[in-house]
């Protein structure tokens, strides 16, 4: 069989145009020219499979004849010489891979390392009848992600992890941290400024700048030594430092003068005054501990005092307060505080004593929600009170969401939380889960009410007094007398003046104003 246009060959010599050998099939006639293959047709494996990013026989203008013969190394169509398109041919890790159309024709050089590395070949593509199957199939351009699509200053050679349903796929590598952009705050999650917040510590009494232990420690020597004692010397030195400087300063009189300072002010003090000198020289969380211990101590249980500190401390305060009851008296407070409470009571301070309530700044308002439908269905809406729901949420909490929580069961309700404790509970977990919620709330009301009590009616609680003002001249007794003028319409400097006598009342007044 010959083709139309071409002479026949009867030399029946293989690799020449127009013989057919026998059982082939020729898809195409042979080019003019010799630009043939081996066996004098075009190579099946030149010609792309359809595949719209490769060259095609279309990118060439029409011709009305046949082509011109081709130089090697270079493209000659009518029309002049058409630069190579690098875009156009796929990079290959095996340079032989590549088809060539014609004999001695060169493909342009790619750069290394300009598209990511093929992990394995892709499928091949189904073929017209007549051509050979290709023995790897050549990926398009689009497959490949463009420069723009990886961040930048990150290193070509790092693997981005695929995004799937599920997460990440499991085979990649996480990028750096860097890499990726900067985390914004959820929506459901406020900022602690965005809700009720606590107001910021402000003491009246702080930390003395110039400080100088021994010359404080000779101030005190020379108050107590000889005939008489100079009161005024020591409210002078041991009310304008704070504990830590007063620790300094009992090292500092032990060391130059080979005594116990406390022991000392001790035998020159006496009465309330010599109570408030004694708890300002004594360390806070052994002061706290051995004021725990005196309402646990003996007949009876003063669980005012006990809700006092162990339900406004922070976990850090629990802790030390724990850690100083054992040093101190060799027990093991949580066991100390079970052996004198029961009920729901003992249960909160349990609770309490573990000190692992939640201290983030953020208040999360979804779950804030979900804590406040809790607690309606705990207690308003329950026959009876679920009181191990009040107990998790108030014990665990931080007090940045526990604020929120008060909020949302408001807009639930239309009702103030503190008004749902009363209604619900009643004793000493009434009053243990309100000092709760007041010091989520206000800390400095709370102690407010504190001292407001302690003077209040006949007589003097004189022990709470001391506590309040000792430790709280050192964190926030500005607000506290803030809240106090607001609360009661007089000053607390005008109620202890009224309540107290003497270098007492004079040491109190001291700590109060600074």
């Amino acid at each position: 069989m010959s083709y139309p246009g071409y002479p026949p060959n009867n030399q029946g010599f293989p690799g020449q145009p127009g013989v057919q050998q026998p059982g082939s099939q020729l898809p195409y006639p042979p080019y003019p020219g010799g630009n043939v293959g081996q066996q004098g047709y075009p190579m099946p494996s030149a010609y792309p499979p359809g595949q719209p990013s490769y060259p095609q026989q279309s990118p060439y203008p029409p011709q009305a004849g046949q082509y011109p013969p081709q130089q090697p190394g270079q493209f000659l169509p009518q029309s002049g010489t058409y630069a190579p398109n690098p875009s156009m041919y796929p990079p290959s890790a095996v340079p032989s891979q590549y088809p060539s159309s014609t004999v001695g024709v060169q493909y342009p050089s790619t750069v290394p390392g300009q598209y990511p590395p093929q992990a394995s070949p892709y499928p091949n593509a189904q073929l017209p009848s007549g051509y050979a199957p290709q023995s790897a199939a050549y990926p398009t351009q689009s497959t490949y992600p463009t420069q723009s699509a990886y961040p930048p200053n990150q290193p070509a050679t790092s693997v981005y992890p695929n995004m799937t349903a599920g997460g990440y796929d499991s085979s990649s590598r996480v990028p750096t941290q860097a890499a990726y952009p900067p985390i914004s705050t959820p929506a459901h999650y406020q900022p602690l400024s965005s809700t009720p917040t606590q107001k910021k510590s402000n003491p009246t009494v702080r930390p003395v700048n110039p400080f100088d232990p021994r010359r404080d420690a000779e101030i005190l020597r020379k108050a107590m030594k000889g005939f008489g004692t100079d009161e005024k010397s020591i409210i002078q030195v041991l009310a304008h430092r704070v504990n830590s400087q007063r620790q300094e300063i009992a090292v500092q009189f032990k060391t130059m003068f080979g005594k116990d300072l406390i022991s000392d002010l001790k035998s020159e003090l006496s009465g309330k005054f010599e109570d408030l000198v004694v708890a300002l020289m004594t360390p806070t969380y052994d002061f706290l501990a051995k004021e725990i211990h005196n309402a646990i101590d003996g007949i009876g249980t003063n669980e005012e005092t006990i809700i006092e500190i162990i339900c406004t401390a922070s976990n850090a305060e629990i802790n030390n307060i724990k850690m100083a009851y054992h040093k101190l008296f060799g027990n093991d407070l949580e066991k100390e505080l079970m052996g004198e409470t029961s009920g729901s009571f003992r249960r909160l301070l349990v609770s309490l004593c573990q000190g692992q309530r939640n201290e983030n700044t953020f208040a999360d308002v979804a779950s804030a929600q979900a804590d406040a439908q809790n607690l309606l269905q705990a207690g308003e809406l329950k026959f009876g009170t679920d009181e191990s729901t009040f107990n998790m949420i108030l014990c665990s909490r931080s007090f940045c969401q526990l604020q929120q929580v008060f909020l949302e069961y408001h807009r639930l309700t239309g009702r103030d939380f503190e008004d749902v404790i009363k209604s619900e509970f009643s004793g000493d977990i009434e009053n243990g889960l309100r000092a709760i919620v007041k010091s989520v709330r206000d800390k400095s009301s709370y102690f407010a009410k504190r001292l407001h009590e302690s003077m209040a009616g006949f007589g003097t609680n004189d022990r709470a007094l001391i506590r309040v003002v000792a430790t709280r001249c050192e964190i926030d007794m500005v607000e506290i007398k803030n809240a106090y003028m607001s609360m009661y319409g007089k000053s607390l400097e005008a109620d202890i003046a009224d309540d107290t006598s003497g270098d007492y009342k004079k040491c109190l007044t001291a700590l109060v104003v600074g």
